[in-house]
């Protein structure tokens, strides 16, 4: 590894059509099993292909290759005016989910850089804001999104989780 960690052969690119659907839920799925082991039952830990392939249409998913292997993914999403979440509907707000990094290579930098490329493609798209959600007790991410520059907005009850959810939020420069 190199560049702070992140491997000078690291790629972050727009998912494509021939992209593997069934990679990014395998992907997803291990991604989130350690969250799942503390008790969090986010929707990636157990989604299936169908339901990745509707939330990859929703936005503007990207993936991450190291050495030409799939290792991490996030999607992008535009406002949504019908979001149960009032700061997803911000005209200047977008946000991100289906935000994971293989496990093994978690704490490498790589989901800074991924974090990094959705934060650019949201200011190229004029977003003034990114936000995202995670688990209210997942103090480890909490920190994590805390020191990329993610502040605190609103918590969210999703009814699909067995968690309260934090709103986070970044003003984009």
């Amino acid at each position: 590894m190199s560049r702070g960690g992140v491997a000078a052969d690291l790629s972050i690119r727009d998912f494509r059509s021939s992209d593997s659907i069934p990679a990014l839920t395998r992907l997803l799925h291990d991604a989130y099993a350690g969250l799942e082991r503390l008790g969090f039952r986010y929707l990636a830990t157990h989604q299936d292909d169908v339901m990745t392939a509707r939330r990859l249409g929703r936005g503007f998913p990207l993936v991450v290759h190291l050495e030409g292997c799939l290792v991490g993914t996030a999607t992008l999403f535009p406002p949504r005016p019908d979001s149960p979440v009032p700061w997803y509907r911000k005209p200047d707000v977008w946000h991100f989910g289906q935000f994971g990094v293989r496990p093994d290579l978690q704490r490498h930098g790589i989901g800074s850089a991924l974090l990094r490329a959705l934060e650019a493609r949201a200011r190229g798209r004029g977003a003034a804001e990114l936000a995202c959600d995670t688990a209210e007790n997942a103090a480890h991410l909490r920190t994590w999104y805390d020191r990329e520059g993610y502040r605190f907005i609103d918590t969210t009850q999703w009814a699909i989780t067995n968690y309260r959810s934090a709103v986070l939020s970044k003003i984009l420069a």
